[in-house]
């Protein structure tokens, strides 16, 4: 559990982006506002599909974790993929189902920074294979590789595509946070007048 606490500052200090891009990114994050959407997916039915998919990169079972700015309509969840890497989780409370699910990397030092980056960005791959299974593993690598490209030298980058939320907070030599996030999808005032 030791291992948990560099991830809790994402969940005490979520974010969100502000009109300026690296203003203040410390705001509210998406998934905390009131009617944030979830997937219509529980922890547990993710990590079990996520397991199955990616038999050589297990995830351990979510646990619960506690801190005294919970909200009463989320319960986080994380786990220690290994003293790198973290994967955690805003859930609805009752449900389960979740507002947000992040992979947190924490760089070393050279040189096992290279090792443990490609394990983080196979994982955060993954994940989006998850989310967004018609992607091959070689196109949810170019995609994550874009991703992480637009997000250079920005502290918090978000990207909407189709239903999700693709967020990067970028820690600079001490790692980032990859989350995946449901986004209501709305009609355009164009096709809402058609109708």
């Amino acid at each position: 559990m030791k291992y948990l606490l560099p991830i809790l500052a994402l969940f005490i200090f979520p974010v969100s982006q502000s009109k300026a891009d690296d203003a203040d990114p410390l705001k509210v994050a998406p998934y905390l506002l009131p009617g944030a959407p979830t997937f219509d997916l529980t922890i547990t039915q993710f990590r079990s599909a996520f397991n199955n998919e990616n038999p050589t990169l297990p995830l351990s079972e979510f646990r619960a974790i506690t801190s005294n700015r919970d909200r009463e309509n989320l319960t986080r969840a994380a786990t220690a993929i290994n003293e790198r890497l973290y994967a955690s989780a805003a859930l609805e409370r009752g449900t389960l189902k979740i507002k947000s699910i992040q992979l947190t990397w924490l760089a070393p030092r050279a040189p096992e920074q290279k090792i443990t980056q490609s394990k983080a960005l196979d994982y955060m791959a993954a994940m989006m294979r998850s989310f967004t299974p018609l992607l091959s593993k070689q196109q949810s690598l170019q995609k994550l590789n874009k991703l992480l490209s637009d997000s250079k030298n920005k502290r918090y980058f978000a990207q909407n595509d189709g239903a999700l939320r693709y967020v990067i907070v970028d820690n600079g030599d001490k790692g980032l946070t990859f989350a995946i996030e449901p986004i209501k999808l709305t009609l355009s005032d164009t096709l809402s007048r058609q109708q």
